[in-house]
């Protein structure tokens, strides 16, 4: 997984007087847990655009001055209400032998011909939650939809790898092509469409 390196400072004050400063002068006050201890940091708002507004996942390399990095992950983020500027991240401290847990983005690719004949597709999971170790973390899923047709399905149980665990229900259906009212269904994909029709109503029951 690709990795964004945030640069900043360690912060020798947490108090409400001290953060109210550090926002003020347009820092992000930060906490790393996971270590033997928090570690408490700030750095410019700007240096955390490319890691919390864009839907890639990524890992991040901690600068600190005078200090060794720190490797770590986006564990929560808090934003004004009226605003929306950044006040609050926290992370969470990777090792390379400790499991973690992170949502991974899935990215689809080609065309359904289900969809070329009418069908609509509903993208249901966006992210997938997903335990593993630091270098086995991916960058995506990626889930081809060239044999999608109307009626069928793509479920979790298609994704699963030897190098994570997922941390949903294997049937729980990730993209499909559903009927429209205009769809037109060939003689071809007919009966493979009952048949994923029947599945996806399965799953949806479960």
């Amino acid at each position: 997984m690709k990795s964004i390196t945030i640069k900043g400072s360690e912060r020798e004050s947490v108090g409400k007087k001290a953060t109210k400063a550090l926002r003020n002068a347009g820092k992000v006050p930060c906490v790393v847990y996971g270590g033997e201890k928090p570690l408490h940091f700030s750095a410019d708002e700007l240096a955390f655009r490319d890691l919390v507004y864009t839907p890639n996942a990524h890992t991040v390399a901690i600068e600190l001055e005078g200090s060794q990095t720190v490797n770590a992950v986006l564990q929560d983020i808090q934003f004004h209400p009226v605003t929306d500027a950044i006040i609050h991240i926290d992370f969470y401290q990777l090792f390379d032998d400790k499991m973690v847990t992170m949502n991974i983005p899935v990215r689809l690719q080609g065309s359904s011909p289900g969809v070329r004949n009418g069908g609509r597709l509903l993208f249901r999971k966006r992210k997938l939650a997903i335990k593993a170790l630091p270098s086995k973390l991916p960058d995506f899923f990626d889930i081809d939809l060239s044999k999608l047709k109307i009626g069928q399905n793509i479920a979790v149980a298609s994704l699963l790898n030897d190098d994570f665990t997922i941390l949903h229900p294997e049937n729980q259906v990730v993209v499909q092509v559903k009927t429209a009212r205009t769809a037109v269904v060939t003689d071809d994909e007919d009966e493979e469409g009952e048949e994923g029709a029947e599945g996806a109503s399965e799953a949806s029951q479960e």
